[in-house]
């Protein structure tokens, strides 16, 4: 197997570190080889609060997977959240020289630098700097303007960025074990590539991924990303609700969640319960259902509601066809799909990777989808290999502290 055809995507989440080795297909499909997990110690909301720690955790997961996969990890793409990242919407412009009439490369590159040129805060750094639509002398909507004749090229980009030191801290943990970054992707970025379609992307769809410390979100319009961010809840803030609410620890309170939650409220008969069996250092209790699944609901909802004032704030939610893919660890909570429905008044479902091969129950698991979307990322710029220079560049600007 050409090496050049595996690649690897490390999420170093809140709850757990996921290491997902892939194999590319000429047909664009990916095999996975294996997934690699371990515990996450030393993460918080997304970002690392304790670099040894973590450090020893991202190491255990890499090692986890290379045992599975039979394959040697020497590089990875790692995926990023935390709710520093930010986006935004912006025009560049260029104008092509008298000398010459046809739009060329360097152009396309000139209107991504231009585009950037905004005033982000002084301790951020720029992380994807995505094409929405190219206009060439007023001509909307152009896909492809190189080659076109033309005087005035201009395009309408994504641009995601984030606080430089965490997004280096992340890139620091992985070069320490020693592994190669070969890219930072925006973790929602990752997960959309193989949650959705391109006819979904096409017709408008918004992805909310909802991990351990954060729910990240992207949203697509006519195949192009409006909007994205991260919102510093997750499953793990429900946890801690129950623990809190029901006087319970939080091992129990994790396990009573997956197990026994729900996000619907009226369904269970009058006087349903759940018995937590004694322990050591543990008494024992009876726990009401409709009581527990009223702290899930309460938390996921307020969640929702967050996420929704944020969209709201602009106009795209307005124009998703295909409604919302929910996805993440946390997607699993029953009912969560109908939550979102009421909330957003949108369609809404549960969604997990497309298009894969090999480890089915890994890309049938919605808590894999930003992992196995680094994959499929990765396989994206590795068609276009011209990228790739761009791309060490990027890591290089990020990680020695110049503004990219």
């Amino acid at each position: 197997m050409a090496s050049s055809d595996l690649m690897v995507g490390l999420e170093i989440g809140t709850s757990k570190i996921c290491v997902v080795v892939g194999e590319g297909r000429p047909d664009g499909t990916i095999k996975i080889l294996g997934v690699g997990q371990a515990p996450s110690r030393g993460v918080r909301k997304g970002e690392i609060v304790d670099f040894e720690t973590a450090m020893k955790c991202v190491h255990e997961a890499v090692v986890d997977a290379e045992t599975k996969s039979d394959v040697m990890i020497r590089s990875v793409y790692v995926g990023v959240a935390g709710s520093h990242i930010q986006s935004f919407n912006n025009r560049g412009c260029v104008m092509v020289p008298d000398d010459r009439e046809e739009i060329d490369e360097q152009d396309i590159e000139d209107v991504k630098i231009n585009a950037r040129e905004v005033s982000i805060p002084a301790p951020n750094a720029f992380l994807h700097s995505i094409i929405q639509h190219y206009h060439v002398d007023g001509q909307d909507g152009v896909l492809n303007p190189v080659g076109m004749l033309g005087e005035k090229l201009e395009a309408d980009f994504h641009v995601i960025h984030g606080v430089r030191t965490r997004i280096q801290n992340t890139i620091r943990c992985v070069k320490e074990l020693p592994l190669e970054v070969e890219d930072v992707v925006f973790t929602a970025l990752a997960a959309a590539q193989v949650v959705l379609t391109q006819q979904q992307k096409n017709l408008g769809a918004l992805v909310i991924d909802i991990g351990g410390g954060t729910t990240d979100y992207i949203l697509y319009v006519d195949g192009a990303v409006k909007q994205s961010g991260v919102l510093g809840v997750g499953g793990d803030h429900i946890t801690n609700d129950i623990s809190m609410g029901l006087r319970i620890p939080m091992t129990r309170a994790e396990k009573l969640k997956i197990e026994e939650g729900s996000v619907t409220l009226g369904n269970c008969l009058p006087g349903d319960t759940v018995l937590l069996k004694d322990d050591s250092g543990f008494a024992g209790k009876e726990i009401e259902r409709e009581t527990l699944n009223t702290i899930i609901h309460l938390r996921l909802r307020e969640t929702f509601e967050l996420l929704k004032r944020q969209l709201e704030e602009e106009p795209f939610i307005n124009y998703i066809g295909e409604g919302i893919f929910i996805t993440g660890g946390c997607s699993h909570l029953s009912g969560i799909d109908h939550l979102a429905e009421e909330i957003f008044e949108l369609p809404a479902r549960v969604a997990h990777a497309q298009t894969m091969s090999g480890l089915t129950s890994a890309f049938e698991n919605p808590q894999f989808s930003a992992a196995i979307g680094l994959i499929k990322y990765a396989q994206a710029v590795q068609v276009d290999r011209r990228p790739r220079g761009r791309i060490g560049s990027l890591i290089g600007r990020i990680f020695h502290g110049m503004r990219s």
